[in-house]
């Protein structure tokens, strides 16, 4: 479990290509505190399992693998060797719920169709595929990239987010543009109630 606040973005600097899965090396810095084999670690919003560490060229390189029904689900299939990617370690039971629940399991994809600043702040306009729309409200918590953030608008085919200075600088946004594809989880409160709602139907 994680609350979709960025601790820091670290560096892809391997992509290998199995039969069955990816597997992805990524500089940590900060959340490189604690890591240990088999632990968990929030990349881009996608809890990702640690399985091996090693050194090159003096840097230690967190190796994590993806099966590749997560890689066409997630915006690992657009990132390249130098990426940036947000990370965040899990939620422990003593810290503090700084954004809302997220589970880190991707629900889908969104294209970003509008990014631009107004002011000192940035417009973001997200188009998800039709599914995940259900779930988008007014001022409801949606994770984008793992960022908790909150809904300002929604349309019929998209939804729209303000950026303040201080998540562009801290996260890998400063790498999206119009075009450009961001992994998105709705909050998990809007799908359990379609499922109670569901049953008592």
């Amino acid at each position: 479990m994680f609350t979709g606040i960025i601790e820091e973005t670290g560096i892809i600097r391997e992509i290998r290509e199995g039969e069955k899965s990816f597997e992805v090396a990524i500089e940590l810095k900060k959340c490189a505190q604690g890591m240990l084999v088999g632990g968990s670690l929030a990349v881009n919003g996608c809890c990702l399992t640690l399985v091996k560490v090693t050194k090159k060229d003096n840097i230690n390189l967190y190796w994590f693998d993806l099966l590749k029904e997560t890689w066409i689900r997630t915006n690992f299939q657009y990132a390249n060797i130098g990426s940036l990617v947000n990370l965040e370690r899990p939620l422990r039971a003593n810290s503090e719920l700084g954004g809302h629940f997220v589970t880190g399991h991707i629900d889908g994809l969104g294209k970003v169709v509008r990014w631009e600043q107004s002011g000192k702040d940035w417009l973001l306009d997200i188009e998800p595929n039709g599914e995940l729309m259900k779930y988008i409200v007014f001022k409801g918590s949606i994770a984008v990239d793992g960022i908790s953030l909150t809904v300002a608008a929604v349309d019929e085919k998209s939804f729209r987010i303000w950026i303040i200075p201080h998540t562009l600088e801290m996260t890998a946004l400063k790498e999206r543009k119009p075009g450009s594809f961001v992994n998105l989880e709705a909050d998990i409160l809007g799908k359990y109630v379609e499922k109670f709602m569901s049953a008592r139907r």
